[in-house]
């Protein structure tokens, strides 16, 4: 029989994750406000303007998110209980949902192109280039809520099964 593989994820390495997310959601947020900015200032052409489904949608707001996730890690390793882990688990997978949600969205962006004023072709296409940017930051937080929400299953179920322990041990003391 093979040794169990499975341990619960370092303080330091939680840490890490928790702000890597944080910058990440940051990023992401100020991304936000560029095109906000860019698009806003878009002048109406004979073609219209450009209005992205990710604009529509303030896709690159959703960082609030990312960074909600990363607070919520860096709560658990300073105060670990089970509620707070739960809830750090549960914005974990929220942000795996919301990055793939986001990697769709901004695909399917990428992938079509309409014609838009010569006034405005330039801020479309510094757009575009901003949601490129934005698709390849997604699949890293994906891994990073992924990685995390695998280690927190592991390190709920570790802190269940050791206030469990610590009931049967306090219920064994008593009897004697």
């Amino acid at each position: 029989m093979a040794p169990c593989m499975c341990s619960k994820i370092s303080t330091a390495d939680s840490l890490v994750l928790g702000a890597l997310q944080i910058m990440i959601g940051i990023f992401h947020v100020f991304m936000w406000y560029f095109l906000l900015i860019l698009y806003m200032g878009q002048i109406r052409g004979v073609f219209g303007t450009y209005e992205p489904i990710t604009y529509k949608t303030g896709c690159a707001l959703w960082g609030i998110f990312f960074i909600i996730a990363g607070v919520s890690i860096i709560r658990v390793v300073r105060h670990p209980t089970q509620g707070m882990i739960t809830f750090a688990l549960i914005m974990n997978i929220f942000c795996i949902i919301v990055a793939v949600i986001a990697s769709i969205l901004t695909t399917i962006e990428l992938s079509s192109f309409n014609s838009v004023s010569y006034r405005n072709y330039g801020q479309a296409k510094l757009g575009r280039e901003v949601s490129r940017i934005l698709l390849m930051s997604y699949p890293l937080e994906f891994s990073i809520a992924l990685t995390y929400s695998i280690f927190g299953c592991i390190g709920l179920s570790h802190h269940h099964n050791e206030d469990t322990l610590t009931a049967v041990t306090e219920e064994a003391e008593s009897t004697f």
